[in-house]
């Protein structure tokens, strides 16, 4: 194989290695591996220890037995027939040569009085012994006793070698190598075999969420039922989807609904200036079509000046709360402006209870509100018909209520709930306003600025009889 080729093999091979390192599953397989190797480490030495701490306690109890049992017989070794403890000892000693156990007697001086075989040589130095308190020096462990009753007193030492024990302990500590080193070599393939069980899942989410367009947001990521957080992280998604989904379809509706409300004014002034180039006209004629066109061209402003305000509240633009003013003065000054109106079309306004209370908002946005909710209950009563007014404050609740009622067509109890809806108008509207300039955007506008300022806004109404808006505010103070 050519030498760049070699080489260009070994760089995609470590361009691999780099990319495979990034990834969440070589991260979990690291952190499964550690984990397990540390867990087995921890439980093995923990294991060791407990072993070696039975097997001294064994050895231990054996001795201190040992060495109890001779005290017993001590006052033997200062008589004549001594010499048969001392063979017992010897034969004891024998018995047990595999562990090099002994038996050694001093006096005060710490002089050898006698030995038995088995007894290590130089002999063994017992520095600060305490009695029945077993001690290792040079790989014996060893316990005394002084017995201070004897003449002349005596000392007992007992000990047996901890080669066997240490023998044990070394070949546990090579099956503890033994099987961390198959830990560390199993743990990595079997971890990364989980972890993929994992991220498989991820890579499918990823795969479908890449799949997904704003034109057609169908599908949905798949649930495996498990209840764990990977399904929650699916459910979580999906409901995003379905959320941004009907956010896109509002959108494209609110976009098809503007720009037909737009054509229709656009369309009568084109119109409108086709005729009046179409031949000569007098004078009077000309200041009618160009007023025509004056009132077409405000009704364009007042539709775009209505679109721009929505496009506020999807911006969170209208919670401004740095004016703090009277929205009971707002009230009456909305009503005054459309008494006038009300008069012309021989409406009774009515004003009932209007209390005194201020709060924290927009001034501008919530005389839009009053002036919308006017304007509908004037336009929809018939001559002859009744509107009301009231405001009243509720101080326990710190919040105000404010109430628009009229006697006008009303609205089907099914049509309700998509009175604020954007373009949204009701049968009896669409009938009413056909003969009149409307955008179907006021209520849907009066919505949105009394979410804004953390209040409510709802209707009831009944076909023939009138509607009731009822707007609840916060008074934030």
């Amino acid at each position: 194989m050519p030498a760049r080729s070699v080489a260009a093999f070994i760089q995609s091979i470590w361009h691999r290695m780099i990319t495979l390192r990034r990834t969440l599953r070589f991260r979990l397989m690291l952190w499964n591996t550690a984990v397990v190797a540390l867990t087995t480490v921890a439980t093995l030495f923990g294991l060791r220890i407990g072993v070696r701490n039975a097997l001294y306690h064994e050895i231990d109890a054996l001795l201190k037995e040992d060495l109890e049992n001779i005290a017993l017989e001590i006052p033997e070794v200062y008589r004549p027939e001594s010499a048969a403890l001392h063979q017992e000892l010897d034969r004891k000693a024998l018995s047990h040569d595999a562990h090099r156990w002994y038996v050694r007697f001093l006096n005060s001086d710490e002089e050898e009085i006698w030995a038995s075989p088995n007894t290590p040589n130089p002999r063994l130095g017992f520095p600060n012994a305490v009695d029945f308190v077993p001690m290792t020096i040079s790989n014996f462990r060893v316990v005394q006793y002084h017995e201070n009753a004897a003449s002349p007193p005596v000392i007992i030492r007992v000990g047996a070698s901890l080669s066997l024990i240490n023998e044990d302990l070394a070949q546990i500590d090579q099956l503890v190598f033994l099987f961390v080193g198959a830990v560390l070599i199993a743990a990595p393939p079997v971890g990364y075999w989980l972890a993929g069980r994992t991220t498989g899942y991820l890579a499918d989410v990823i795969h479908t969420a890449a799949r997904l367009h704003p034109d057609q947001l169908q599908e949905r990521l798949p649930l495996r039922g498990t209840g764990d957080e990977l399904d929650q992280l699916a459910k979580t998604v999906n409901l995003l989807l379905d959320r941004i989904a009907r956010h896109l379809e509002v959108r494209r509706d609110f976009l098809a609904n503007a720009a037909h409300e737009l054509r229709t004014p656009l369309a009568a002034i084109r119109s409108s200036v086709e005729v009046a180039l179409g031949s000569n006209r007098t004078a009077g004629e000309y200041e009618e079509l160009l007023g025509e066109i004056i009132d077409e061209g405000s009704s364009l402003e007042a539709l775009v000046n209505q679109l721009l305000l929505l496009s506020e509240t999807e911006a969170d633009a209208l919670k401004n709360r740095g004016e703090r003013f009277a929205i009971d003065s707002v009230v009456q000054k909305a009503v005054e402006m459309f008494r006038g109106v009300a008069e012309a079309k021989d409406i009774q306004l009515n004003v009932g209870t209007i209390d005194r209370a201020e709060m924290e908002g927009n001034r501008q946005h919530l005389r839009q509100v009053l002036n919308n909710l006017l304007d509908n209950a004037v336009k929809f009563t018939p001559s002859g018909g009744m509107v009301a007014v009231t405001l009243k404050r509720h101080a326990t609740l710190r919040e105000v209520t404010l109430e628009v009622s009229d006697s006008g067509i009303g609205v089907r109890t099914e049509e309700i709930p998509r009175l604020f809806e954007r373009f949204f108008r009701a049968d009896n509207a669409r009938r009413r306003e056909s003969e009149m300039k409307g955008t179907g955007l006021g209520l849907s506008i009066c919505h949105a600025v009394v979410e804004a300022h953390g209040g409510t806004i709802s209707a009831t109404s009944e076909l023939g009889k009138g509607t009731i808006f009822t707007v609840v505010l916060p008074l934030n103070a």
